[in-house]
C-alpha cells in the first residue's frame, strides 16, 4: 500500500474548490476522473475538504488536515460507500486494514457515487494488468485474489464491526487514571506479599542441610536453630497473609469503582446519542453491554488481573532466586517456557474471536427476553408462547454451539500446559538427582529447588489460564468502547449560541432531509409566528412526523436550516433547546413509578402544588384522586395500570408542568374513544394557550382551532391556509376532508415514513 502526503495548494476557486487545488498536484499526463467536496469532519462538524480520483491515484484533503494524502490505486484496494441518517461515509482500505474514512452531507451523494464508480473502474483495470497465477480465483465483488482454499472473500464477507483486540483493555486506563495512587499502593503490596511467600522455601535449605540431615548422621538437633527457622516460617506466613489481605481489599475496591465509572460513562454517552443510533440497536444488546460486559471487566480487574500480576511477579522473583542458587538447574527449569508461550500465541486469537461471538449470541438471548417480557400481553393474546419458546431455544442452541467450539480449543490448551509443566518438573528431578550424586548440590538445595519449582509451575499454569479471561474481558471492552466511540449524528455545537428567552418563532427555509438515498423532506419553506397554532395534515408517509422530529432536533437536516427566534437550532445546546419544547405523542410512555413522579419527569424538583395544578389543567386530577393512593399510585411498567386516555392526560400534564414555549402534538387523540377525546381536547385547549403549537392529526375535526393548516404530500408543502379557505380551494385538503367524511381512503396510503425510517435504521 503506497501512501504519501503533499502540501495543500491554496485556492479560492468558487463552486468546486477541489479542482484548482487538485490540479496543482497532478503529475504530467495524469487525468482527474472524479471529485467530491467534503463538508463534515470526523465529529460531524461543518468544514471543508475534498476527495479526487485520477487515473493513477486517490488524493484527499481531509477536513482539518494541513497536507494532502495520496494512495496509488492498486489491486485489493477498496473504497466503500455507506449513508445513514443524512450523513454519507467513504472508507478506504484493503483486506486487512482501513486506511482512511471521510464524511459528507447527502447533498453531495451523487458526486460520491460517481467517484466510487470511477475508483472501482480504475482499480479493476489495475487488477487486470497484474499477472494472475494459474488457478487463482478472484472475488467477483472486489476483484481481489481469494486466499487458498477459501470460497468467500475475507473483506467482502467480514462483519462491519472490527475484531476485538487485547489492546482494548489498555483503553481502560482512562477510567483507572483517577485511582492511580491506589493502584500504585496495590502494586507495592503485591510485590511485598509475593516476596513474603518466597521466604519459606529459602529457609528449608538450612533446615534440611544444618538440622535434619546432620541429625540422620548422628549429630544432635540444635533446638534453638530449629525455633529460629520455624519462627521465620511462621512470620513469613503471617506477613504474606496480612499483605495479601490488604492488597486484595484495596484493589477490589478500586476495580469496583472503575467498573461503576465505566457503566456510568457508557450510559451517559448512550443517552447523548441521536435516535438513529437506537433505531439500529436491540434493547437487549445494549442492556447486556452496559450490564454483563462491564461486570465481566470489573471481575477481570478485581480478580484475574490481580492474580496475573502476582503470577508474573512470582515467576520473575522465583527465576531470580533459582538462578542465584544454581544457574544450570534454573536453566533446565525454564525449558518448557518457550513451548507454553508458543501455545498461548496460537490459541489467543481463536479464543478472542470465539468469546466475541459468544457475547453477540448472548445478547441475542437477552433480546428475546427484552422483546417477550414487555410484550407478554400480545404473546398471550395471540397464543404464541410456543413460538417465543422456540425463538429462545434456537438462540440458546446457537449460544451452545459457539461455546462448544471455544471449549474445544480451550480444553486442549489447558491440559497441554499442565503436561508440559509436569514434564519440566520431571526433568528437574532427573537433573537434580544427577547433581546430588556428583556432590554438585546438597539435598537441601534440591528440596528448596523443587519447592520453588512447584510454585513456579503452579503460577505458570495459572498465568496460562489468564488467556481465557483476558480474551473475554477484551471482547467485552471492545463492545463497550463501540458505544463510547460512536459519534452522535446530532452533535453539540463547538461555540454554542445563547437563547435565554424563547418567543417561539420558527422559520424553515429550503429544508431537506434524507434517509440514505431517499428524500423524506425536500424544498420545504414554512414560517410560524410566536403563539401560532399550526395543524399538519396529509396522508401517511407525507413527512409530517419527520418534520416535527427535525424541529425537536432528534435528527439534523440534510439541507437548509431550522431557526427558532432567528437562531439556527444546530448552534444551540441540545438539552437547553429541548427544555423549551413540550412533546405529546400518540402513544405516551410512562416510567415505572408513581403518577406524581411521571408528571414531574421534566421538572424533578416540582412541588406537589405544581404537580396538582398541572394535573388539573390536563383534566387528570379527578381520575387520579379515584386511585387507591392518589398521586402516589404506581402506574406499572410503561403505565399498564392506566387506560390509554389516562396515560395521555398524564403526558399532557407532564408537558404542562415544564411550561414550554413550543408545543408538539403528534396524533394526541387518535387512539382513544370519543368521550375520552373530549376530555383530552379540553386538556389540550389549556395546553396550547400562549404557545407556538404544531399539531399532527388524522382527525381533521381536532384541528378546527388551528390558525393555519399545512397540507403535506411526499415531503413537500402543497397547501397552507385556514379550514374554510382550504375547503373552498377544493384541492388536496378538500379531498382529505371529503374522504374522511365518507370514511373512505382516496388512495392507497404508503407506509408511514417514520415506521419505514425505523425499519431501515434497524436493518442498517
Amino acid at each position: 500500500m503506497t501512501q504519501s502526503s503533499l502540501p495543500v495548494s491554496q485556492s479560492n476557486a468558487p463552486g468546486e474548490p477541489w479542482r484548482a487545488e487538485a490540479g496543482a498536484l497532478l503529475r504530467p499526463g495524469e487525468t482527474v476522473l472524479a471529485g467530491l467536496e467534503l463538508d463534515l469532519d470526523a465529529r460531524l462538524h461543518f468544514t471543508q475538504g475534498w476527495l479526487v480520483v485520477t487515473d493513477q491515484r486517490l488524493l484527499a484533503s481531509a477536513p482539518g488536515e494541513k497536507s494532502v494524502r495520496e494512495w496509488a490505486i492498486e489491486p485489493g484496494l477498496h473504497l466503500s460507500h455507506t449513508d445513514h441518517a443524512g450523513v454519507g461515509t467513504l472508507e478506504l482500505g484493503n483486506d486487512t486494514a482501513r486506511f482512511a474514512s471521510w464524511r459528507y452531507t447527502l447533498g453531495y451523494n451523487p458526486a460520491a457515487l460517481r467517484l466510487v464508480d470511477q475508483f472501482e473502474a480504475r482499480r479493476d483495470v489495475a487488477t487486470a494488468e497484474v499477472p494472475q497465477d494459474a488457478g487463482e480465483v478472484l472475488c467477483p465483488t472486489c476483484k481481489a485474489p481469494l486466499p487458498p482454499g477459501e470460497e468467500q472473500c475475507p473483506q467482502c464477507s467480514r462483519e462491519l464491526e472490527t475484531p476485538p483486540s487485547t489492546w482494548a483493555l489498555l483503553r481502560l486506563w482512562r477510567f483507572a487514571r483517577p485511582y492511580r495512587w491506589e493502584l500504585l499502593s496495590g502494586f507495592l503490596l503485591t510485590l511485598l506479599s509475593t516476596a513474603a511467600t518466597l521466604v519459606p522455601p529459602y529457609l528449608t535449605m538450612p533446615l534440611m542441610d544444618k538440622v535434619l540431615i546432620p541429625f540422620q548422621n548422628g549429630v544432635p538437633i540444635d533446638y534453638g536453630l530449629v525455633r529460629l527457622y520455624l519462627a521465620g516460617l511462621l512470620g513469613a506466613a503471617l506477613v504474606a497473609w496480612s499483605l495479601g489481605w490488604a492488597r486484595t481489599y484495596l484493589l477490589a475496591r478500586v476495580s469496583e469503582r472503575i467498573g461503576a465509572d465505566l457503566r456510568t460513562t457508557t450510559y451517559e454517552h448512550l443517552l447523548k446519542l441521536s435516535l438513529e443510533y437506537f433505531g439500529g440497536k436491540r434493547t437487549g444488546d445494549l442492556m447486556a453491554r452496559i450490564g454483563s460486559e462491564s461486570d465481566r471487566i470489573c471481575v477481570f480487574l478485581s480478580l484475574h488481573l490481580l492474580d496475573f500480576a502476582t503470577d508474573v511477579l512470582m515467576i520473575v522473583m522465583t527465576a531470580v532466586i533459582l538462578i542465584s542458587i544454581n544457574p544450570w538447574l534454573a536453566l533446565v527449569t525454564l525449558v518448557p517456557l518457550p513451548f507454553i508461550a508458543w501455545m498461548i500465541h496460537l490459541v489467543r486469537d481463536r479464543l478472542r474471536h470465539g468469546f466475541e461471538k459468544i457475547d453477540r449470541i448472548w445478547s441475542e438471548i437477552t433480546n428475546v427476553l427484552a422483546d417477550t417480557i414487555p410484550g407478554i400481553r400480545v404473546v398471550k393474546a395471540f397464543a404464541q408462547e410456543k413460538r417465543e419458546v422456540a425463538r429462545f431455544r434456537e438462540a440458546n442452541k446457537h449460544n451452545l454451539a459457539i461455546n462448544d467450539r471455544v471449549n474445544a480449543v480451550w480444553s486442549l490448551f489447558t491440559p497441554t500446559v499442565t503436561l508440559l509443566t509436569e514434564i519440566g518438573l520431571l526433568v528437574v528431578w532427573v537433573f537434580g538427582i544427577w547433581q546430588v550424586s556428583h556432590s554438585a548440590i546438597t539435598v537441601g538445595v534440591l528440596v528448596a529447588f523443587l519447592t520453588y519449582i512447584s510454585r513456579f509451575y503452579t503460577r505458570l499454569d495459572s498465568m496460562s489460564r489468564i488467556v481465557s479471561v483476558t480474551q473475554k474481558a477484551a471482547a467485552g471492552a471492545k463492545r463497550i468502547f463501540d458505544i463510547l466511540d460512536h459519534v452522535s449524528s446530532v452533535p453539540e455545537p463547538i461555540r454554542p449560541a445563547k437563547l435565554d428567552k424563547v418567543e417561539g418563532a420558527i422559520e424553515m427555509r429550503d429544508l431537506g432531509f434524507r434517509y440514505g438515498n431517499r428524500a423524506v423532506i425536500r424544498g420545504l419553506d414554512l414560517s410560524i409566528a410566536p403563539g401560532e397554532m399550526i395543524g399538519l395534515v396529509g396522508h401517511s408517509g407525507s413527512g409530517k412526523s419527520t418534520l416535527v422530529n427535525l424541529i425537536c432536533r432528534f435528527y439534523d437536516v440534510s439541507e437548509g436550516a431550522i431557526r427558532v427566534d432567528g437562531i439556527d437550532i444546530r448552534s444551540l445546546p441540545v438539552s437547553e433547546y429541548r427544555r423549551h419544547i413540550g412533546l405529546v405523542l400518540q402513544e405516551p410512555f410512562l416510567f415505572f413509578g408513581t403518577i406524581a413522579e411521571n408528571i414531574a419527569y421534566g421538572k424533578p424538583d416540582a412541588t406537589r402544588e405544581e404537580i396538582v395544578a398541572a394535573a388539573r389543567a390536563a383534566h387528570a386530577h379527578e381520575f387520579i384522586l379515584r386511585l387507591p393512593h392518589g398521586y402516589d399510585s404506581l402506574v406499572g411498567e410503561r403505565g399498564q395500570a392506566l387506560s390509554g386516555g389516562e396515560r395521555q392526560r398524564i403526558s399532557i400534564a407532564r408537558a404542562l408542568l415544564i411550561n414550554p414555549r413550543i408545543l408538539i402534538m403528534d396524533e394526541a387523540t387518535s387512539s382513544v374513544d370519543t368521550q375520552t377525546e373530549k376530555e383530552i381536547q379540553k386538556a389540550l385547549d389549556n395546553l396550547v394557550q400562549g404557545r407556538t403549537t404544531i399539531a399532527i392529526a388524522h382527525r381533521l375535526s381536532t384541528l378546527r382551532k388551528a390558525d393555519r393548516l399545512v397540507v403535506m404530500d411526499r415531503g413537500q408543502i402543497v397547501e397552507v391556509g385556514g379550514h374554510d379557505e382550504l375547503l373552498a380551494r377544493e384541492g388536496a385538503y378538500y379531498k382529505l376532508y371529503q374522504a374522511q367524511a365518507r370514511n373512505v381512503d382516496t388512495e392507497d396510503e404508503p407506509a408511514d415514513e417514520d415506521a419505514l425510517l425505523g425499519t431501515e435504521t434497524a436493518n442498517a
